[in-house]
């Protein structure tokens, strides 16, 4: 078991919260110039239809996410919730393992497989009414990556 997951034998920790925004270039100047927040990357995953950028918080990260069209995932969330938090990411050991045991409780969920979202992490969402209303995401960084916080 690593240092970061000594007190958690599951592994489990935030691995990023995501903030759905309607304009990522203006989004991105708020964080960079009022909390000096630096880009690790920006990428368009398009499964998913958004525009991402991760930025660096340290042993976690935030992600801004920019709908490329309205009849998205994230651009519904926009029209119907308007611009804010999006989900918490739980980064995981082992993402199939984290679905089964959750399977198992009956636990309402989005994805029952894993699929590949940002930095070609395998993740998979947790239905918000089974988690008092948040959206939960799973994700397991492929070995040997980066996209994991040290």
């Amino acid at each position: 078991m690593s240092e970061k997951d000594a007190g958690n034998s599951r592994g489990l920790r935030v691995d990023h919260i995501a903030i759905a925004v309607k304009n990522l270039d203006e989004s991105l100047k708020f964080y960079k110039d009022q909390f000096g927040l630096e880009v690790i990357d920006i990428e368009v995953v398009e499964e998913q239809g958004v525009r991402v950028a991760k930025l660096d918080v340290g042993n976690t990260h935030i992600e801004l996410l920019e709908p490329l069209s309205d009849d998205t995932p994230v651009g519904k969330f926009i029209a119907q919730r308007g611009p804010g938090l999006h989900h918490i990411c739980l980064g995981v050991n082992n993402i199939e393992c984290e679905l089964n045991k959750l399977k198992a409780n009956s636990t309402k969920l989005i994805d029952e497989t894993p699929r590949i979202g940002a930095g070609g992490a395998r993740i998979a969402f947790v239905h918000p009414k089974a988690t008092n209303g948040v959206l939960m995401e799973l994700s397991e960084w492929p070995e040997g990556t980066s996209g994991a916080p040290d």
